[in-house]
């Protein structure tokens, strides 16, 4: 019981940190919520969160298999090449269709925005080798065991931290909003060519 607080701690830090740098998630999140209003980005905050719950329960229940089948990673990356290749060219076309439209603020559903945020988390298959090497390496330390508790702890971390993450893009681009025209025009851009770089980096995994 002593290392749970460590545990939480160092979880949530580590979701927070993969989080913040710009990506397809928090960039999605402060796109959301300069189209559709800040309730939407939030709404949309919580469905990435969610779906990284799910995928840290996924990553506790595999990472004692990891060293010994190799496999079920390399697995996940080829999955997750393809689905970035698809990503890719769906931003790069939408960015396109999307360079002569006036900027609009839309009043969206709000369970669409969730939906949205569940989705691209999901899609998002390297979330489960990371969550599950993290675990390994937590365990190895002697603060992450596989007790329930630990295990819950585990996840609500990694979604805090996340949802944390994507709360910042969407407050912060929420304030400046009389600025992000051009952000709007060009966001696709950037997560098309986000979709490339993670591309190229889950390659040099795969096949390093």
């Amino acid at each position: 019981m002593q290392q749970l607080p460590t545990l939480f701690v160092f979880t949530f830090a580590a979701a927070f940190l993969a989080s913040l740098p710009p990506g397809l998630l928090n960039l999605n999140a402060a796109k959301t919520s300069v189209e559709k209003g800040k309730a939407n980005g939030l709404i949309f905050a919580l469905g990435v969160a969610i779906a990284v719950m799910l995928q840290t329960y996924i990553a506790v229940r595999i990472a004692k298999l990891i060293s010994r089948n190799q496999h079920v990673v390399e697995l996940l990356l080829q999955t997750a090449l393809l689905v970035f290749f698809i990503l890719a060219i769906f931003f790069f076309i939408k960015g396109r269709k999307q360079v002569n439209r006036p900027f609009i603020i839309t009043d969206a559903k709000k369970r669409n925005s969730f939906s949205k945020g569940i989705f691209l988390a999901l899609i998002n298959l390297l979330a489960i080798p990371y969550y599950s090497g993290l675990n390994t390496v937590f365990h190895s330390q002697g603060f992450m065991t596989y007790m329930i508790m630990d295990e819950v702890l585990f996840i609500l971390a990694a979604g805090s931290g996340t949802f944390w993450a994507m709360y910042l893009y969407v407050i912060y681009f929420k304030k400046w909003e009389h600025k992000t025209t051009a952000f709007t025009k060009n966001s696709n851009y950037i997560l098309s060519g986000l979709m490339v770089l993670l591309f190229i980096i889950t390659c040099l995994r795969l096949f390093n």
